[in-house]
Order: structure tokens, then sequence, then C-alpha cells
């Protein structure tokens, strides 16, 4: 449950979820965590996300198959919505395939968390400055967000702080930068769960314990949802920053 609740609080939270499992496993010496465990806790986060946009998802998706039936008329917002998730999902796969060796070594670096915390917070912080836009999200706009959510694939830079980031400094506006941010996540998190399936050997009954993990991620990872949302509306990021910017600087000298 403990497990349960960090990967629920901080995988939507923009403060890294991979940060937080990194040290909690240094500090705990549990580096080889159970890879179907990991696996079950990503499994109900993602399933939070289904929850939290259930009617965006439905909307969206019937305006953008809608969109195959009449070429010459006018597109809905699914339409647009639907291309740039499956274009930004490219970039997102292909850099997080390419550094994932990379990302196994710098998940063991405290130095290297720290670090890429401390850069999540000077992010955050810089977001307390950039003004709403009015941009609709488009093509270009997902493989810039995809892009960025690819990078975050680095423990300590957190995937919902950089692609809310890129949208907002593309010209969105928060709901839509918060709305496409968590669109375009549900592709990354079953890419990464499929690929934990490489490793993780099948699972029939869950043991004791693991249900309660994942009951306790989801519903935390509603209640981060719901948080994070307001946030972003407010724009009110200089408390995510600060806690980055400690958390950061204690993995560096500390750990």
């Amino acid at each position: 449950m403990i497990q349960g609740l960090l990967q629920g609080v901080t995988e939507f939270l923009p403060v890294s979820s991979s940060a937080h499992l990194s040290i909690y496993q240094h500090l705990t010496s549990s580096a080889g965590i159970n890879l179907n465990f990991d696996l079950v806790l990503h499994v109900a986060t993602m399933c939070a996300t289904l929850v939290y946009f259930r009617r965006d998802i439905f909307q969206l998706a019937a305006e953008f198959f809608a969109g195959f039936k009449g070429l010459s008329s006018e597109k809905k917002e699914g339409w647009y919505f639907g291309w740039a998730v499956i274009f930004g999902s490219i970039p997102t796969a292909l850099i997080g395939l390419m550094l994932e060796s990379a990302v196994a070594a710098a998940g063991a670096s405290m130095h290297f968390v720290g670090a890429a915390l401390l850069v999540t917070s000077v992010l955050l912080l810089i977001l307390n400055f950039v003004p709403q836009g009015k941009l609709k999200i488009c093509v270009s706009i997902g493989l810039i967000v995809g892009a960025a959510q690819g990078i975050a694939v680095f423990p300590g830079i957190s995937r919902s702080g950089v692609t809310l980031a890129a949208g907002l400094l593309c010209g969105l506006s928060a709901a839509e930068a918060f709305r496409f941010s968590f669109l375009i996540s549900l592709p990354a998190i079953l890419g990464a769960a499929l690929l934990e399936m490489r490793h993780a050997g099948a699972i029939s009954l869950l043991p004791s314990g693991w249900g309660a993990g994942a009951l306790t991620a989801f519903f935390a990872g509603l209640l981060s949802l719901h948080v994070l949302h307001h946030t972003v509306i407010a724009g009110k990021w200089k408390f995510f920053s600060a806690y980055c910017a400690v958390l950061g600087l204690v993995a560096l000298l500390f750990l």
C-alpha cells in the first residue's frame, strides 16, 4: 500500500514518480523490485487516467472516427486531438526505446536523480511566468509534447511537468494543455506496461497485498489528477517547484 500510494500520488503530480521510486528503492535496498508488482501499479494508475478523463475520451474518440465519414465537412476537436496523440506518441516511443539502457543506469545514480529533479524545479518555476495561450491542439504541437514526454523517461524529469510546460509554451490554454498532457500519456503508459511484460511472468492471481496496493495507487491517482487540474488552471507551480528543489538537493547531498 505504501508503494501504491507513492506511485499513485507521484505519477500525475509534477514531481517525477520515477525519481521517488528510485529514491525509495535506494533507501530500502529494494532495487530488485518485483516487475509484476510494478506492472500492476502502472496499470492501476492508467485506469485512474481513463476514469478521470472518461467523458473526454468517449467524446473525442467519437469525433475522431466520425471525421473519416465526411472528409469535406468541418472537422471537430476530436479529429485534431486524435491525430496529435497518434503522431505525438511516435517521438515518445522512439526516444524512450533509444534511451532505455541509459535510463536504467541513471535511476541507480542518486546524483543524476537529484540533478534531474533540480531541472524539473527550474522548469516549474518558469511556468509561473508563462501566460496562457489560445491555440488549439494540432499535430505539430502533438509532436513537440510527445518529444518532451520521451525525454521524461529519465528519473527526476517529471512527465506531467514537461508535457504541460511544452503545451503551455506552444501556446495552448491551461485547460487544453492539461487534457492533452494526460491523453497522450495513455499510449505511453500502455507501451511501458507492455515492455515490462517482456520481463515479467504471468500473473494468475494477485499475491497478498498486491490488490490493496493497486487500489491505493488507483484512488491516489484520481486525487492527484484532481489536485493537478486545479493547480494548472490556477497557475500555482511554486509549491511543486520548491518540493522538487528540496528533494533534488537531498538526493544530491545526502544519498
